[in-house]
């Protein structure tokens, strides 16, 4: 099965270690994505709202590349510095997803970034 690796300049760059995505067997694997701007590759946004909507905006970039969008995507997965920030991130995620949300799962953020507070990970349609 042939895959492709999904690489935008409209959303922060990967490390050399995973990339942006990977596209195969028609869907697109979104990596785990922080809530940085790709210009600058900074935090963007100090509440956890803030940063939920530019992990988003960026996945929808990288999503784009790959020639699929938010409203393609089946599974999420949340990963939170801090439990209490789940209810935060649900004030942004109904607003992408305010009908027939994908699945979803969160866990606890394993390392710590300096300003980050969530990663977004993300599989879709192609």
């Amino acid at each position: 099965m042939p895959r492709d690796i999904v690489r935008t300049t409209e959303a922060p760059p990967s490390p050399a270690t995973y990339s942006q995505a990977v596209k195969a067997g028609g869907l697109v694997f979104v990596s785990g994505t922080g809530p940085f701007e790709a210009g600058t590759g900074k935090v963007k946004g100090e509440t956890i709202q803030e940063q939920t909507r530019q992990c988003l905006t960026n996945i929808s970039a990288i999503l784009n590349a790959a020639g699929s969008s938010l409203d393609k995507v089946v599974s999420a997965t949340v990963i939170l510095l801090e439990e209490e920030d789940f209810a935060g991130v649900n004030e942004e995620w109904v607003k992408r997803f305010p009908a027939d949300p994908p699945a979803r799962q969160a866990a606890k953020l394993p390392v710590r970034i300096p300003g980050m507070k969530v990663s977004i990970a993300a599989i879709a349609e192609a």
